[in-house]
């Protein structure tokens, strides 16, 4: 796998195979590394949230909001808002004190360069 470097506006998410810590994460204003294992818990706990938010929106009003949570031993994430437009919380559980968030504008670009880009 060759080096990949994903962004867009208020958003970026990158592959190092060459690197201590392999994976990036980050928005216009902060970034950090992630290990392999930590991105690949990132991309499939992201795909979690996603698929709680679509199964929800049924349930819900139109204007009501709602917060989800999922987690693995290396990161918690968090999404709310709307279940059509959510922002996005990450911690890294590791002991590296790493957090960060994305606006709701920007999380459908993020959702879907973690789904086209394969960095495993």
């Amino acid at each position: 796998m060759q080096k990949v470097l994903k962004s867009g506006i208020g958003w970026r998410i990158g592959w190092n195979p060459v690197s201590k810590y392999q994976g990036l994460v980050g928005s216009d204003d902060w970034a950090f590394e992630l290990a392999a294992q930590e991105l690949e818990d990132f991309c499939r706990l992201l795909g979690q949230l996603v698929d709680n938010m679509r199964s929800i929106q049924a349930e819900l009003m139109d204007e009501e909001s709602i917060t989800c949570e999922a987690e693995s031993e290396l990161v918690w994430m968090q999404v709310e808002g709307l279940p059509t437009q959510y922002s996005l919380r990450l911690i890294l559980n590791t002991g590296r004190s790493c957090e960060g968030n994305w606006a709701a504008d920007v999380v459908p670009e993020l959702i879907v360069a973690t789904q086209s880009v394969e960095f495993f």
